[in-house]
């Protein structure tokens, strides 16, 4: 194995949170769907399916410096929201744990001089970089809809920024 064990279990665990991650937004697509905000929705599982792609990227990672994958049970997202803006809200917070997390890796890896780990993660650095920002974007534009029907106005917004990313 090229890599420490300390640090393929880290990364097994942030496997782990990446798959979270993929099912929070499975649920916070499934309930804006629910609300009749359908490019919500696709917002949510295009977020959906994007960590799941990060989860596979730290997993070949591990198989290519000779180290096991350990998939293990992930938590319950949390279903019952009771607005866009507070799944809005759940979401920058959440992808701030995420960056948290992504910068512990990091640290870990300069700590063991880890010179190849450092930088696979530089990418997920940058990403988190991305993932915070729009994320509150969304957010900040949930935030300024407090009229009735606003928030399906917005979804004209959204669409376009679906097809961008």
């Amino acid at each position: 194995m090229m890599i420490s064990q300390k640090m393929a279990d880290a990364i097994n665990e942030q496997i782990k949170n990446e798959f979270y991650s993929g099912w929070l937004y499975t649920a916070m697509a499934y309930k804006f769907e629910s609300m009749g905000l359908k490019v919500f929705a696709k917002w949510y599982y295009k977020q959906a399916g994007e960590e799941r792609e990060h989860a596979e990227k730290f997993a070949k990672y591990l198989i290519d410096q000779g180290a096991e994958v350990m998939l293990t049970a992930i938590d319950k997202p949390k279903t019952n929201w009771k607005s866009a803006e507070e799944m809005t809200t759940a979401a920058v917070e959440h992808e701030k744990v995420v960056t948290t997390m992504i910068h512990k890796l990091v640290d870990l890896a300069r700590s063991e001089n880890d010179h190849a780990t450092f930088n696979m993660l530089q990418w997920f650095v940058d990403e988190q970089v991305e993932e915070v920002a729009s994320a509150t974007e969304l957010m900040d534009m949930v935030k300024l809809a407090t009229a009735p029907g606003q928030l399906l106005m917005l979804e004209g917004r959204l669409y376009h920024m679906v097809e961008a990313k």
